[in-house]
């Protein structure tokens, strides 16, 4: 049994408008010195969060953080201490960040990190990074798939980046191939795609990954062998399990009221934070959202929104 006191550290995602992320370089006389990670520090006795972060970033970058949100929460055991790690993407601040404790600055991209070596804790970090703020939940069922083929392509020059291809209607062989053309459209534009399907459909298809339904997730006795892998949930029980398979990510709903079903119980943006409160895996907020209620989403401790019907509208 761990024994070592948790000690809560703050940690910032300072990102630019074009993904672009700051790591810092520990300097010489601290443990793991000479190791790359998101700048930050030890909350003291009576800061809140929020007060530990702008203090660290002033402290150590000479900036002011004038917009930062809840993201991840992660547990770490290192050699030294057990660290529970409270995540926070920093999108507006004052001032030129620059070490101002001579350590070593560069700004990366979740998926060509050219510095190294990473503190170990950040490799989850990073892969979850790499989801795009958007998920787009395909709408064959209510459009056509000419149609739905017509607005996938300008949604990808728009820059939708990871789409769910979900269309419960079809038949195997209907699926199968209008996967194929999805995939093909998709990856033409640098764009991902998961399967609402079996992970072995997903595989043989050659998908990105595998989206799990609510109940295909609560049967999983291990995390299956997909790249990405991420499920539908709607209460707790359905989260711990995501947890437990280490998933990539979950989508959590309903958070408002949808068209499709009106009347029925929604989460509320209260509920849906203390939910994911802690929460090690990006979340995605599902219901009712539209493009104009993402900062809202991320004000409240999600990655990001996914969407249907808005992430198709021109």
């Amino acid at each position: 049994m761990n024994s070592k006191k948790i000690i809560d550290v703050v940690a910032a995602v300072i990102q630019q408008a074009d993904g672009r992320f700051l790591l810092a370089c520990r300097p010489a006389g601290k443990p793991y010195a000479g190791y790359w990670e998101f700048p930050g520090g030890k909350v003291e006795q009576g800061e809140s969060l929020q007060q530990a972060l702008a203090r660290e970033l002033h402290e150590e970058l000479g900036i002011t953080v004038t917009r930062a949100n809840p993201w991840l929460v992660r547990h770490f055991d290192y050699e030294h201490a057990s660290v529970k790690l409270h995540f926070f993407r920093v999108t507006a601040w004052t001032g030129e960040p620059h070490g101002r404790e001579n350590q070593l600055l560069a700004w990366q991209r979740p998926n060509q990190v050219e510095v190294a070596p990473l503190l170990p804790a950040n490799g989850p970090i990073l892969k979850a990074l790499s989801l795009p703020s958007t998920l787009a939940i395909s709408q064959v069922a209510e459009v056509g798939e000419a149609a739905f083929m017509q607005q996938l392509d300008i949604a990808l020059k728009r820059g939708v980046r990871l789409i769910q291809l979900r269309e419960k209607q079809l038949s195997a062989t209907e699926f199968d191939r209008l996967a194929k053309r999805v995939l093909a459209r998709a990856h033409a534009d640098g764009a991902r795609v998961v399967l609402n399907a079996t992970p072995e459909l997903a595989k043989h298809i050659g998908a990105d990954g595998v989206h799990l339904a609510s109940d295909q997730l609560m049967r999983q006795a291990v995390r299956p062998e997909c790249e990405i892998v991420g499920a539908s949930c709607h209460d707790a029980g359905d989260l711990a399990q995501a947890i437990r398979l280490e998933l990539d990510y979950v989508v959590l709903s309903p958070v408002l009221p949808t068209l499709s079903h009106p009347g029925a119980p929604v989460l509320g943006w209260q509920r849906f934070a203390e939910l994911i409160l802690d929460c090690p895996l990006p979340v995605y907020a599902l219901g009712g959202m539209s493009p104009e209620l993402a900062d809202t989403a991320y004000s409240w401790g999600a990655h990001g929104i996914a969407m249907k019907r808005s992430a198709w509208a021109a």
